[in-house]
């Protein structure tokens, strides 16, 4: 947890980037993760250097000892900000573009990336901001960029558009991901999914009294049980992947700083013939597939015609939203689980292609659960509708649940600010009882409540939760008219005696 000096921080660079003619939020997250990727190369040649003054090896890593001057040590203090300037663009960066993934897959998505920054006064105050930053906390690190990326208001180029952080929570605990398992989302964007299951698995495999404890009551969790899954984590655990190189980059910088340095991420249109071709053991489950995944795909695209034979197949459409429910369940091993966001024409549309989809998550594989999300989510972004989708592959379904939550804790009037109306937490209170089947769900007029997939073949596998939730309504007595007037004409002879008074005293 960032304190609130921290973020003043992180709001004076942001702010410093904005009065030097950088208003583009996206360019403006890129050279503060290049800068900052920079001083943590520096500090693990520092790290390196100590450890090698025992080990008996050499003391350089990423920088040999013609490269020094590359060191954030030695060029950021430079008092001269027109040859920092030129340094920094002329040298360091070209020196971080041929680094490749030496240790942090960050350095992978260094290829062909410049310094945007052009004023000399500019850079000089952003280095100071960056150097004041606390990247040398590890628990501090991940909260630190995920302020910075709360900033990112603008959507990627291919419509994508960041996931609330409190959502990803709520979607990361409804599949409880364990720390053996391989985990993945097709459309990762900053990777907020895969960043929120190493933070819950920090949380649920640390030992309670090594937490620590921070002003405000907040708690970092070291995740001291995961020492025997640690190889698993670092190299095996996360697979990611996008088709915007610039998201790719936020990922790859979001997961390190959260602890994961080298997790899989590809530049890649998942959708694609490509896919299955270069990645067979992750995009089919048959071949060996992913035990969980969790993902916010881009709605409302149209695609063209280089999508995969596999996916239309099964639904003969060109909508994105759909074909990505079909890629994910090809994506998962037998008996993988997901959880994954939807517009809510997915649940209700009449088309042949939203039949088939929901058809083949009903009937060959196990829906979970559909969780309506409430109104304004995602407002700020695409003001579209929207539900949770969980499900398992393979199987047939039985029951489903539904839950209609209302509201999220955040009011979306003005800035997101918190209020005490919050059903997300009851979501997953009950969606937990139904799985443990510690409540029979029969009441359709509650928030929580089951339908039987067979009913839901009777409606035309409609997903809809108003669909099948019950409104009771309540008998309101009223007043005979009589009654009613004789009122009325009671307080017109008030009124008029009130009146008189005042024109009385007026006289």
């Amino acid at each position: 947890m960032i304190n609130n000096q921290v973020r003043s921080d992180i709001d004076r660079l942001w702010l410093d980037f904005a009065t030097g003619g950088i208003s583009n939020s996206l360019i403006i997250i890129e050279q503060i993760s290049f800068l900052i990727f920079a001083r943590l190369l520096d500090m693990e040649e520092s790290q390196h250097e100590r450890n090698a003054l025992y080990a008996g090896e050499s003391p350089h890593y990423f920088f040999r000892v013609d490269q020094q001057t590359l060191r954030w040590t030695n060029w950021s203090r430079m008092s001269d900000g027109e040859a920092m300037l030129k340094f920094v663009r002329d040298e360091v960066f070209p020196h971080l573009r041929i680094l490749g993934g030496k240790k942090f897959t960050f350095g992978e998505y260094m290829k062909n990336v410049s310094l945007q920054i052009s004023k000399a006064s500019l850079l000089v105050l952003v280095i100071e901001e960056v150097e004041k930053l606390p990247l040398g906390n590890s628990d501090t690190q991940g909260d630190l960029y995920e302020y910075l990326l709360s900033k990112l208001t603008t959507a990627g180029i291919h419509g994508q558009f960041r996931t609330p952080r409190h959502i990803i929570k709520l979607m990361v605990g409804l599949v409880d991901p364990k720390p053996f398992e391989i985990i993945g989302d097709p459309a990762c964007g900053t990777a907020g999914f895969l960043v929120a299951i190493m933070e819950y698995l920090r949380q649920s495999y640390s030992i309670p009294e090594f937490a620590e404890i921070f002003e405000g009551g907040s708690k970092s969790h070291v995740g001291n049980q995961l020492e025997d899954n640690h190889a698993h984590i670092q190299h095996g655990m996360f697979h990611g992947f996008d088709f915007d190189a610039t998201m790719l980059r936020l990922a790859a910088m979001n997961l390190m700083l959260h602890g994961v340095k080298n997790p899989d991420l590809h530049y890649m249109d998942t959708l694609s013939k490509v896919f299955p071709e270069k990645f067979p053991a992750i995009a089919d489950g048959e071949k060996g597939g992913l035990d969980v995944i969790l993902s916010n795909p881009p709605f409302k695209c149209t695609l063209a015609e280089d999508v995969h034979p596999s996916l239309l197949k099964i639904v003969q459409t060109r909508k994105s939203e759909l074909l990505f429910i079909v890629l994910v369940l090809r994506m998962l091993k037998s008996g993988g689980r997901s959880a994954i966001i939807v517009p809510d024409g997915v649940l209700f549309g009449s088309s042949k292609a939203h039949l088939a989809v929901r058809e083949y998550l009903l009937d060959h594989n196990q829906l979970e659960g559909v969780i309506s999300l409430p109104s304004g989510v995602f407002r700020s972004f695409a003001g579209l509708p929207t539900a949770i989708l969980v499900f398992t592959k393979g199987g047939r379904s039985q029951d489903v649940f539904f839950y209609d939550a209302q509201a999220d804790g955040l009011s979306h009037e003005e800035k997101c600010l918190e209020n005490a109306d919050n059903d997300l937490s009851d979501v997953l209170i009950q969606y937990r009882h139904w799985r443990n089947g510690e409540s029979d769900f029969s009441d359709r007029t509650a928030k929580a409540f089951k339908v039987s997939a067979a009913d839901i073949r009777a409606h035309n596998f409609e997903l809809s939760i108003n669909r099948y939730r019950e409104i009771r309504h309540q008998e309101v007595k009223f007043e005979e008219p009589k009654v009613i007037l004789a009122r009325m004409q009671m307080l017109e002879v008030e009124i008029q005696r009130d009146m008189a008074e005042l024109e009385a005293m007026l006289r």
